[in-house]
């Protein structure tokens, strides 16, 4: 990776075009992040759950353990997300998202 492309992904920047989709209804502000296909195809059906959730531009698992590379982990944070997602919910997690970027916190 370029030293330019470290600083875009460091500064999330890279996650920009991002909002093109979040324009056009396909994503959402605040949801799990989209994974994989070769990723999905490995959940058990409790995972599935997350299937359910418009996917986001950011989420309670960035906010909470961004760079994780932990699929149990970023599951558990997504799931949680969906079953107790509201609007305040969806508040703290904008907030919290860019505290963690500006301090680039988990950037990998």
């Amino acid at each position: 990776m370029t030293r330019f492309g470290r600083l875009l992904r460091q500064s999330s920047l890279d996650e920009l075009p991002q909002l093109f989709n979040v324009l056009k209804g396909n994503m959402s502000l605040v949801g799990p992040r989209p994974e994989a296909l070769r990723v999905v195809e490995l959940y058990g059906e409790t995972h599935k759950r997350r299937l359910q959730a418009k996917p986001g531009l950011t989420g309670l698992q960035q906010v909470t353990c961004r760079g994780t590379r932990l699929m149990q982990k970023r599951l558990k944070y997504d799931l949680y997300y969906i079953k107790h997602r509201s609007l305040w919910l969806d508040f703290l997690i904008l907030f919290k998202t860019f505290s963690v970027v500006i301090r680039g916190n988990g950037a990998h």
